[in-house]
């Protein structure tokens, strides 16, 4: 049995410890936070063995203080977008803290990748990581109990770190968990010299139908990815979508069918393999990043330079029409969310 390492990684409002707990498989390691249960780093080794940090964070506390970029964040109680901030739930009208114009994003100002969560426990190569969120934290109705579970093992089909929420309540209320990590399999000492390379990664989603968006990127309807710039069932890079003019960069949510999605870097030759148990997945190219926080090593991320892929109930899911077959994000007294997604490396 390996038990995690614990490192102090300074405080939060003066007085409260924030750990960093490191977990490890063979050459692949993990470094998570308390703060925001954020995954701070990921090595994993590249075609020549070479080990380099694959995911966007800061090298102290203070960068995720000052800078809400998500990096490697849990987000909730709602991940994604709620229109207006609003909702209705057994017939009484919820308002909820605006964070994005008039929207709800990512749960509110004050979401969960701003707390300090707690370690619940230790275990063999994993680490479980609880919240408690008060009934009114953000508009939310009911207390909720949040967890988020890391492991990282060595598994036949290679390294994996799997990453599992759950969240229980007292009173109706919504729930949506996700991981927010920034991808860059070319890994981050290479990212000065490979501008955008997000772009050139090949992604692989099993999915025959996108949400459409308006201008607030709202979901406003469903469309088949035929030969559109969705169409990730056959492995595509998003490169060319950009370069085309057919799209600025991606931010929109894929609604999967069954089947791994895959991630794969040419030439670093990283391949990362990802399975999830959410009917959703957001695509996200970094397209507000603009190269203004530094962050690791001093270097500050640009526009494309990583991509974010989102496992999640659909956004905006509970104003939907029911006619529209979205799963719900309603979690009642006894019952038990658990979102699932498992991410396994290997080289090609």
């Amino acid at each position: 049995m390996t038990i995690p390492e614990r490192h102090p990684f300074g405080h939060v409002r003066s007085s409260t410890p924030v750990e960093r707990i490191v977990l490890r498989a063979g050459e692949v390691s993990a470094e998570v936070l308390t703060f925001g249960a954020t995954l701070k780093s990921l090595r994993v080794p590249d075609r020549a063995g070479r080990v380099d940090d694959i995911v966007l964070g800061f090298d102290d506390l203070q960068g995720y203080l000052d800078h809400r970029m998500f990096y490697g964040a849990s987000v909730g109680r709602v991940a994604n977008r709620i229109a207006g901030g609003r909702f209705t739930l057994d017939g009484r009208q919820h308002q909820l803290a605006q964070n994005e114009g008039e929207t709800t994003l990512h749960g509110g100002p004050d979401g969960f990748d701003r707390r300090n969560w707690a370690v619940a426990e230790l275990g063999d190569c994993s680490v479980t990581l609880e919240m408690v969120s008060p009934a009114g934290d953000q508009g939310f109705p009911g207390a909720l109990t949040a967890r988020a579970i890391y492991a990282l093992r060595e598994t036949p089909a290679g390294p994996c770190l799997s990453i599992t929420y759950e969240a229980e309540t007292e009173a109706p209320t919504l729930v949506s968990l996700t991981n927010h990590s920034f991808f860059a399999l070319a890994g981050l000492s290479a990212l000065p010299d490979r501008p955008r390379s997000a772009l050139e990664y090949r992604l692989k989603v099993p999915a025959s139908r996108y949400l459409t968006v308006d201008e607030r990127l709202i979901p406003n309807g469903f469309a088949p990815v035929g030969a559109s710039p969705f169409d990730f069932r056959e492995g595509r890079l998003p490169l060319t979508a950009v370069r085309s003019g057919a799209l600025d960069g991606y931010d929109h949510c894929l609604c999967l069918d069954p089947g791994e999605i895959e991630l794969h870097d040419a030439i670093s030759g990283r391949l990362m393999r990802m399975t999830t148990n959410l009917p959703g997945l957001q695509v996200y190219t970094g397209n507000f990043l603009d190269g203004s926080v530094p962050a690791k090593g001093g270097y500050a991320a640009r526009r494309h330079d990583a991509i974010c892929l989102e496992p999640q109930i659909w956004p905006d899911a509970i104003n939907m029409p029911e006619s529209w077959g979205a799963e719900s994000p309603v979690l009642r007294p006894g019952e038990l969310r658990r979102a699932e997604m498992a991410f396994t490396f290997g080289i090609r």
